[in-house]
């Protein structure tokens, strides 16, 4: 039994039905690159979302920054975490937002998902900043490079009969199940719609290089070298998607051309965990 594929059209109605929250994210990245932006802008640019915003300030009153309460506005939650961390913050409250339920067509928990999106996150962020590149970059790029999955399965959830859903006897890998019934993977979704958000090349380029990183020099190929390597971290911690797992195979390989020695890489594995263990608390 087949099912009729999905046209482009259709997938980024999907998408563009998604929160904005994503969108604001990229937002506020593109605000920080500018020395002129303060806190009131963010806070601004957080506001066109209300339930984010709502987030945002529950989370800034959570035992993840302290856990001290008399947050009240948006304006007072980026104020207490300032800049360095107001990516963070807003990162996890969007994962909150769009990652609502769980994905049906690939049997996967609506905590699973929400804990592997944070960690790959957060992985690939600390692993860029070890590396000198731009760790708000990379934080985003690990976070949304799921949004495909959950395109992809809100058509097929309306759509799918049940004996088509993901079966990882038939198939080692969502890319494969998703080719043979979608007509296009997941991460060609997500580029795809970060590409309808106007995000930065870079990002669009590395989410869609980041399964198979070629051994390139420039920002967006190392950076997807980066997302990969961060898949493995997230394997290390069992917070890999099932049908992910296989394409985080390399991480020696990867580790070596990002020039980071073994100690470096376990080192990165063990700040992830202490990280995630911290920020956790927010997704709920």
């Amino acid at each position: 039994m087949t099912f009729a594929h999905p046209t482009r059209d259709i997938l980024l109605d999907i998408a563009r039905k998604l929160p904005p929250a994503a969108q604001i994210l990229a937002g506020i990245c593109e605000m920080l690159h500018d020395v002129n932006t303060d806190l009131d802008q963010i806070a601004g640019e957080i506001r066109k979302d209300a339930a984010l915003a709502a987030r945002v300030i529950r989370i800034s009153n959570s035992v993840v920054y302290g856990g001290a309460g008399g947050v009240a506005t948006v304006e007072e939650a980026v104020g207490r975490v300032g800049f360095a961390e107001i990516v963070r913050l807003v990162g996890t409250a969007t994962v909150n937002r769009i990652a609502s339920q769980e994905l049906k067509c690939y049997h996967v928990s609506l905590d699973l998902l929400r804990e592997a999106l944070l960690m790959h996150g957060l992985a690939a962020e600390i692993t860029a900043e070890h590396l000198g590149m731009n760790r708000n970059t990379a934080y985003i790029s690990g976070l949304l490079r799921g949004l495909g999955t959950m395109v992809l399965d809100r058509f097929g959830a309306a759509t799918m009969p049940p004996n088509l859903t993901y079966d990882p006897s038939e198939f080692e890998t969502y890319t494969k199940w998703e080719l043979t019934r979608f007509g296009v993977t997941s991460t060609s979704v997500t580029t795809m719609a970060l590409d309808d958000w106007h995000f930065p090349e870079e990002v669009v380029t590395a989410v869609e290089l980041h399964l198979a990183p070629p051994p390139g020099i420039d920002e967006a190929e190392r950076l997807a070298t980066v997302l990969n390597l961060a898949g493995s971290i997230s394997v290390e911690h069992g917070r890999a998607l099932p049908g992910d797992v296989l394409h985080w195979t390399s991480p020696a390989e990867l580790a070596d051309r990002l020039g980071l020695g073994e100690w470096e890489y376990r080192n990165l594995i063990q700040r992830a965990a202490t990280e995630f263990e911290l920020q956790k608390p927010a997704l709920y």
